[in-house]
Order: C-alpha cells, then sequence, then structure tokens
C-alpha cells in the first residue's frame, strides 16, 4: 500500500514522499526549550497554546499509526544567488511570489486522503497543511526528506530547501522509511554569517524576535530600531539564508502554474504606500501577502524607503506619515529622519515632519517624529541609493 499512496501522491503533483510512525516527535522538548526562552516572538501565544497538541498526533487524528510527509518544489528560477532589484521596490520572499499554497496543498491532500480511504474501506486519513500543531519538519526528517540545516530549515541533498511541506495523517500502519541521519552541513556557516539581524544565536537556533520572515509576516506592530536597516528591502519574508546556502545549487525548481510570479521578484513600494484596506484586500486576494495584513505591509514598503532613499517615492511616503494606522506613520517618520540623514530632500521631509508635532497623539509615532526631526550624529548611517 505505502508503494501505491507514493505513486499517487507523485500523480497529484507532489515531488517527493516520507512515511514515519505517528510518535512523540524527536525534538519536542527543544521546542518546548525554544518556547520558554522567548525566541517565538509574537507566535507564542499560538505555539504556546496548541503545544500539548503538537506533541500528541491523536489530537490530529484518533489512532494515528502512520505520518506521510510529502514535499512541492516552490522556487522558480532557483539558485544560490538573489535577483537585481529596481529602484522603489521592495522584495518578496520566493515562495509568495504566486498563488497561496495552502489551497494548492489542501486540495491535493484531500485528494491523496480520499484515494486511500477508497483503496483500503475503513481507513480514516486527515490532511494537513499549517491548519493543525503538527511538527512537520520533525516528521519529514524521520520520513528520510533532509536533515536540520544550521538556518533551522530542513534541507534536502537532492533538492536544497525552496520546498513546501504537508502531512497526511491515518490509522492505517505503514512501512517507514529511514530518517536522513547524516549532518552534511559539516563545517559550513554561511547562513548564519549572512543573516543581517543576527537571528541564529547557535546553530539551528532561531531566534524569531529578530528573523526577518517573523518581522515581516506575523508581527504587524512597529519594528524594533535595532532591526530596521537590517531589514533592508525585503517586505514579506526573507530568503538570505537560503540563497547563501550550497545546497541550493542543486535545488531542481518548480514548473507548478500557482508559484509562477504574478508579480516579478518585488513590489512597486509606491503601489503599496497608496492601497486603501479594501485595495490592499483585493490587490493579495489569493496571495500569501495577506497575511502580512496592510499595516504590516505599509510599514515594511516604509522601511525600506528609509533604508534605500528613492525621491520618486516622496510623495507616496510623504501621505503615508499621516495614515490611519500608528504603525504606517511611525515607520514613514523614520525614513523620512533616514533621508533627512542621507541629506536626500532634506528641507521637503522637514515640512512633511514638523507639522506632525502638532496632531500626532500616539506617543510611540511622536517619539519617531522628534527622532527623524533630530538625527543623532552618533548614528552613522551609509544609505544606498
Amino acid at each position: 500500500m505505502a508503494d501505491g499512496l507514493r505513486q499517487e501522491a507523485m500523480r497529484l503533483g507532489f515531488a517527493r514522499v516520507g512515511i514515519a510512525a505517528a510518535a512523540v516527535p524527536p525534538h519536542h522538548g527543544e521546542f518546548q526549550g525554544w518556547l520558554e526562552a522567548g525566541r517565538a516572538g509574537v507566535m507564542k501565544p499560538w505555539l504556546a497554546r496548541h503545544e500539548p497538541l503538537r506533541r500528541n498526533l491523536e489530537a490530529i487524528l484518533p489512532g494515528a499509526r502512520s505520518v506521510v510527509m510529502l514535499a512541492i518544489d516552490y522556487a522558480i528560477g532557483a539558485g544560490p544567488g538573489r535577483e537585481d532589484l529596481d529602484a522603489g521596490h521592495g522584495r518578496v520572499a520566493r515562495y509568495a511570489r504566486g498563488e497561496d499554497y495552502h489551497d494548492l496543498l489542501r486540495e491535493r491532500l484531500n485528494a491523496l486522503a480520499t484515494w486511500l480511504e477508497a483503496r483500503v474501506p475503513g481507513t480514516r486519513a486527515r490532511g494537513v497543511v499549517d491548519s493543525a500543531p503538527v511538527a512537520e519538519r520533525d516528521f519529514a526528517q524521520l520520513a528520510g526528506l533532509g536533515w536540520f540545516g544550521k538556518n533551522t530549515m530542513l534541507i534536502d541533498p537532492r533538492a536544497g530547501s525552496y520546498f513546501l511541506l504537508a502531512t497526511l495523517v491515518t490509522d492505517l500502519e505503514l512501512s517507514v522509511d529511514q530518517p536522513l541521519e547524516t549532518d552534511h552541513c559539516g563545517t559550513c556557516t554561511a547562513c548564519l554569517d549572512a543573516c543581517p539581524t543576527g537571528a541564529f544565536p547557535a546553530p539551528r537556533i532561531l531566534d524569531a524576535t529578530k528573523c526577518i520572515s517573523a518581522i515581516t509576516i506575523e508581527d504587524h506592530g512597529p519594528i524594533p530600531r535595532a532591526l530596521r536597516e537590517g531589514v533592508g528591502d525585503w517586505i514579506f519574508g526573507c530568503d538570505i539564508c537560503q540563497e547563501v546556502c550550497p545546497w541550493n545549487r542543486h535545488a531542481p525548481g518548480s514548473k507548478e502554474p500557482a508559484f509562477q510570479p504574478g508579480d516579478g521578484e518585488s513590489l512597486d513600494l509606491v503601489e503599496l504606500l497608496g492601497l486603501d484596506d479594501r485595495g490592499f484586500r483585493e490587490r493579495f486576494r489569493g496571495s500569501p501577502i495577506l497575511r502580512a495584513k496592510r499595516r504590516g505591509l505599509l510599514r515594511s514598503a516604509a522601511i525600506t524607503l528609509g533604508n534605500h532613499p528613492h525621491p520618486p517615492a516622496f510623495r507616496a511616503l510623504a501621505t503615508a506619515s499621516a495614515d490611519v494606522e500608528p504603525t504606517v506613520r511611525g515607520a514613514s517618520a523614520w525614513a523620512l529622519g533616514r533621508w533627512i540623514m542621507a541629506g536626500v530632500m532634506v528641507a521637503e521631509a522637514r515640512r512633511v515632519l514638523e507639522p506632525r508635532l502638532a496632531i500626532e497623539i500616539d506617543p510611540e509615532v511622536r517619539a519617531e517624529v522628534l527622532a527623524a526631526l533630530d538625527p543623532s550624529p552618533a548614528l552613522p548611517y551609509s544609505p544606498q541609493l
């Protein structure tokens, strides 16, 4: 039955399949310690609430005996380097450049579950794509789909790390695959060295409070000042620790139509800053980018313009400094302050910021405006114009 299941999964469009026994995730203790250390950032409430469920697949499917882990490659034109970026644009992680993967994987998982239940009457199966607390990487490692890289990503020696995981839990006992025991990272620390925000305090430990992906996707509030320059031009997600990984030279890329980039590798920052709530929802309907919410995406767009001043975007940035969302106003004020530090449209930026002090009531935004108008010489700044 396991062989037939693999063949059907491949027919449905999955690239690789591995099977593990339903058991307590082997790294659950480390996961608990990670939570207790406060490294989950804004994700901690959800992760902590569901932590007891994560260790027990019975909570997903009573009588669970096997876990089928499925991988699908998502990167279009994958390679170890990064693409050039047009001025006035923000960078988007590869996985988010096409349609929302949840719908695609859920449809294929449901089809696979239906196939299995029809082949073995009485069998139950449940597909999971980020919809339940499953330790996907743990089970994928047990199922032989890769090893944990020093950047915490699952790395497949045949395919690198540009792939998504989906899970099928069943009460049918299936023959299992052997885990990949060898750590093929060796002495390489390219991913750790390349992270501009220092999100890896140690190999295989991620501090989500400093991770650009977590910051730009999950956290919709102000970005800590110490991390803003490191965010660079990323407005949704980040691929840096994957771009530098030597194993991604082997990434096969993807021909999946759903992952074809509708907007290319980047988004126009002026366009983003002009979106209202309705415009944001319409613009990104069916895209993973909706997860950032309008305030998070526009905040990140403003931060990018602070790191990379682009004079044609000045009017949009000035308008955003009066946005209804305090987070967007604060980020825009910070960005204009960076322009002042860089000597870019200084008088114009001051004419926008100074009137804000008379009307701004949010204390955090006022602090951003004051700091922007009086940038400290103790903070060296070399913008990329």
